[in-house]
């Protein structure tokens, strides 16, 4: 079940640096199993999702890594636990085939993003393989010469 763009008002937070390190294979969209001081945090945009990853224990997927800090007016009978290990949901069939593909050498799981859909939290992921050292070299060098063709577009627009 790969997913559409989608829509940039919706978002919560990206992982910018998974495009830089990994190629990415499948996006799937999955659940994610939140506390309500969490939700309430990612109203107000307290998450770092760049040093986010996801394991797959017993058959489910969980993100490692997904930092939502707590917001100051936090109830006092919470003890909120910013870097908690917080659980995916996907169907069964998908998690069987990502599996699968895990084991295979070189796939990892990255988590792109979180953004809202129909009220609820959703977290982006993508089966990824890992770029070497020479494709990350080929990624700057494209970003740098788009850079240079839009700054040249834009002066002779002047």
């Amino acid at each position: 079940m790969a997913t559409k763009k989608q829509d940039t008002s919706s978002r919560i937070a990206d992982n910018k640096k998974a495009a830089y390190n990994y190629f990415f294979e499948e996006r799937f969209e999955a659940g994610i199993v939140l506390e309500g001081w969490e939700v309430k945090s990612l109203r107000e945009g307290k998450v770092q999702l760049t040093d986010g990853y996801v394991v797959i224990r017993d058959g489910e997927l969980f993100v490692v890594g997904l930092q939502i800090n707590p917001l100051k007016s936090a109830s006092t009978h919470v003890n909120p636990d910013s870097i908690r290990t917080k659980k995916l949901l996907l169907h069964k069939e998908e998690i069987r085939r990502l599996v699968g593909k895990v084991e295979q050498k070189g796939y990892t799981l990255v988590p792109l993003n979180l953004h809202w859909k129909a009220g609820k939290v959703k977290c982006e992921i993508a089966l990824a393989k890992g770029k070497a050292e020479h494709d990350k070299r080929d990624t700057i060098k494209d970003r740098e010469g788009k850079r240079e063709v839009e700054r040249a577009m834009k002066s002779r627009s002047r």
